[in-house]
């Protein structure tokens, strides 16, 4: 059963995301309007330390109003490949230059009203180069034990749906 896709309109654009109206078309031929968010593919790293460690970011974030611990992350620039994203993330709001990447896991944030897409990454190990570029991303730059990360969750440091996924992975499945 798919829905049929009548016609689409922009509400708002910008750089960072858009919204579009859509009419859609049921399988029972009910049609309903439909909001669709429109957003930037994002990468997401995991850099582990001695497989003990990881690299994390401590920071606040005004939408919710919340201090938590999160991996680094940042927006794909059009045309530009995740990976080269995901390492270019890591140097500019850390200043660690991230041993090699390897793609864990890509998914979808919330297929149910946004194209959102994020692809998880595993380095192994990383490079003090400096100080962050960007030094408004974070509080504090610290390698978390592993072992501390389900605690973490449970007391709501770690929350956000990218370093939780992340992380549950690395955790679970990815035991290179």
């Amino acid at each position: 059963m798919q829905w049929k896709v009548r016609s689409r309109r922009q509400l708002y654009g910008s750089e960072w995301v858009n919204l579009e109206l859509a009419d859609v078309e049921l399988p029972n031929g009910q049609r309903i309007a439909h909001h669709v968010l429109r957003m930037p593919r994002q990468s997401v790293v995991a850099a582990v330390l001695d497989r003990a460690r990881v690299l994390m970011l401590w920071r606040h974030r005004f939408i919710t109003d919340r201090w938590g611990w999160e991996l680094p992350a940042g927006w794909v620039d059009d045309g530009e490949d995740s990976a080269a994203a995901a390492h270019r993330e890591v140097m500019e709001e850390t200043g660690w230059r991230p041993g090699p990447l390897r793609l864990m896991y890509s998914f979808s944030s919330d297929h149910g009203i946004s194209d959102s897409r994020f692809h998880l990454y595993r380095a192994d190990g990383a490079v003090l180069e400096g100080p962050p570029v960007d030094v408004a991303e974070a509080s504090r730059i610290e390698w978390i034990p592993l072992s501390d990360a389900r605690t973490l969750i449970e007391r709501g440091e770690i929350d956000d749906g990218a370093s939780l996924t992340a992380l549950l992975f690395l955790l679970e499945f990815d035991k290179a």
